[in-house]
Formats: structure tokens, C-alpha cells, sequence
């Protein structure tokens, strides 16, 4: 990715919303072939941001709405925002199987396990609860388009909700952790919308995307 196919959504003094393509980190991970990402690309082209612009991450594979602040006064908003679940966020995703259910509640508790790293295991009593709601959108073939709106932000937490037998019981397409992709592959999982108070004017903004596949 370089600097011309950081894909700007919004722009304004206090920060910016932009289109991740899947495949590339959001912010810097560790080892120079790491550094990569949408807040080096991001400080490239605004030299004046706050030195750490990203108030949520959304993981490698996934695409879509991220916003990221340019000072620390947007920051420390938007970080409150998301920390009061005041951020509304909506995903569309490709998941392999047949979802046969209309809509429905996820709750479900996981924890990394720290002997296979980044993997996040099905733990009630240790993990940290994630809530996710979804809606079934279309099914075609043995596949199935799902709306996703988490309502916490856990680690890998759309993904695992899609997977688990306890959850849908059926991978998003493309998920090299949790279903059958490849190191690699594409993973069908796009935020699609993203809402949030504009830290300087407190005015709603809402923005979309829509889903490449």
C-alpha cells in the first residue's frame, strides 16, 4: 500500500476516517517488515498528527472504516467514546456454511491462549465477555452474508462469534485462525459503517462503505 491507495473517507483538522484494505496492518507491528501500516501511511501524509493518531484497530485481514485522531484533543475523545461503547460500528460478512436463523445475540467469553499466540480460546470464566448482534442478510450456495454490530470491542471477537459452535458455528470465508483460509487469503469481514460525535462540534457523523465482495 502506498501513500496514493490510503483511501480518505473524511478529513478535517481533528482527524481522519479512512478505507483500510484488507491485507495491511493498522498500526505498527514488531520487526522492521511490521512497520508498514494505516498510522505510518497516515503521518506521511499529515506530519503534524499526534505522534499515536489510532483510537481502535481493526485486525490485519479485515477491511473498511477506520478513524484515527490528528490531536490529542480528538483523541482523547474519541478513545472516551469508544471506551462508553458510544461508537456504533456495522460489518457485513461472507461466512462459510448456512446460517439458517433470521438475527440474533452473541455472548460469548474468550481469552488468548499465550502458547498460540494470537489465537483467542472459548474461556466463561477467565475471558472477557463479547456481545455481538447479528442479522442474516442472504444465503447463497453454502454461504451466508451476515450484518455484524459489536456491541464490545474484544480481540478477533467477530471472528470467533462466527465460528465457534457456539456462536454461529460457521468461519467467516477467507479466516486463516478460525476457518479454513490460507496465510494469505482475503478475509470477508468489511466494516462497512462507522459513527461517532465529532470531537471538536459534537455533531453525529455516520459514514459507509460498502462491502468489495
Amino acid at each position: 500500500m502506498s501513500e496514493q491507495n490510503l483511501v480518505m473517507v473524511h478529513t478535517d483538522a481533528q482527524l481522519v476516517v479512512v478505507d483500510k484494505p484488507g491485507g495491511v496492518l493498522a498500526v505498527p507491528g514488531r520487526g522492521p517488515e511490521k512497520q508498514d501500516c494505516v498510522v505510518h501511511r497516515l503521518k506521511k501524509l499529515f506530519p503534524t498528527s499526534i505522534d499515536q493518531p489510532a483510537v481502535h484497530r481493526l485486525d490485519m485481514a479485515t477491511s473498511g472504516l477506520m478513524v484515527l485522531a490528528l490531536t490529542s484533543e480528538a483523541h482523547r475523545s474519541l478513545s472516551r467514546q469508544f471506551s462508553a461503547r458510544l461508537v456504533k460500528k456495522k460489518y457485513i460478512a461472507l461466512l462459510e456454511g448456512v446460517v439458517t436463523a433470521d438475527s440474533g445475540e452473541i455472548v460469548l467469553s474468550f481469552r488468548l491462549d499465550p502458547e498460540n499466540r494470537p489465537w483467542q480460546v472459548y474461556d466463561p470464566v477467565q475471558g472477557k465477555t463479547g456481545c455481538t448482534r447479528w442479522q442474516r442478510l442472504e444465503v447463497f450456495g453454502d454461504r451466508t452474508r451476515v450484518a455484524f454490530e459489536p456491541l464490545t470491542g474484544r480481540t478477533h471477537q467477530l471472528r470467533l462469534h462466527a465460528a465457534h459452535e457456539l456462536g454461529l458455528g460457521c468461519p467467516i470465508v477467507g479466516d486463516s485462525l478460525y476457518g479454513s483460509g490460507q496465510q494469505g487469503d482475503s478475509m470477508l469481514l468489511h466494516a462497512t459503517e462507522l459513527s461517532f460525535f465529532h470531537p471538536e462540534t459534537g455533531k453525529w457523523m455516520k459514514f459507509s462503505s460498502p462491502a468489495p465482495f
